[in-house]
């Protein structure tokens, strides 16, 4: 039960959770887990679910499209719970996006590439900014790193990384920078590239995709 108020009433949920109350993420999970270890192995089996992702919400499944369809397995998403209500979203010329990737298949797997929004802008902290260095850095090792984390190949982790110097050129970063000191800014400290991560996650699968939102 949420009590919440208003200038003149007060209102109670019963059946849902209160928008940014601390607890909510922290429900929601345990109840989508639930979902799943109540239903999703029975799922798989029936329509040849050959491997299934979830983050939050977000769901990416690969399944056999000999063994059934989108409709149907969609049908059984949405009869799990009366609350929850799936979409679909098939892939479309061979390529699906979820999350910040855009998945395309390939005879052999797949090959990911990032994904960004048509709405999409080039903004973050200006170069030229006052504000502390480690905050404009902040989002330079988050562009940096993010493509080491996925299993880019040659063109499309080139591709990623023209995009990311366009956008530090177009807020007035310099060439090519440097990871600024971490601890002490007073003290001198050998500068080391930003993409020197490892590669970490790979993604593979069968011959068909689609998302759920």
């Amino acid at each position: 039960m949420t009590p919440s108020r208003n200038k003149t009433n007060l209102h109670i949920t019963t059946r849902s959770y209160s928008i940014g109350a601390p607890s909510s993420g922290l429900i929601s999970e345990i109840f989508l887990q639930h979902i799943e270890n109540s239903h999703i192995s029975d799922l798989t089996q029936k329509h040849g679910i050959t491997t299934y992702y979830r983050y939050e919400e977000d769901l990416l499944i690969i399944f056999d499209p000999n063994q059934s369809d989108i409709q149907k397995i969609l049908n059984d998403f949405n009869s799990l719970h009366p609350k929850l209500r799936f979409t679909a979203e098939i892939e479309d010329n061979c390529t699906l996006n979820f999350l910040d990737l855009s998945l395309h298949r390939t005879p052999t797997g797949f090959r990911t590439a990032i994904f960004r929004k048509p709405t999409f802008t080039d903004t973050t902290i200006p170069f030229t900014s006052n504000h502390p260095i480690q905050h404009k850095y902040a989002a330079v090792r988050y562009l940096y790193n993010r493509p080491d984390s996925y299993n880019l190949q040659q063109i499309e982790d080139q591709q990623e990384l023209n995009i990311i110097n366009n956008i530090l050129h177009n807020n007035s970063f310099p060439i090519n920078p440097q990871k600024p000191p971490t601890h002490n800014p007073d003290k001198p400290q050998p500068s080391t590239p930003l993409r020197n991560g490892p590669i970490s996650h790979t993604l593979a699968g069968k011959p068909h995709t689609s998302k759920h939102l």
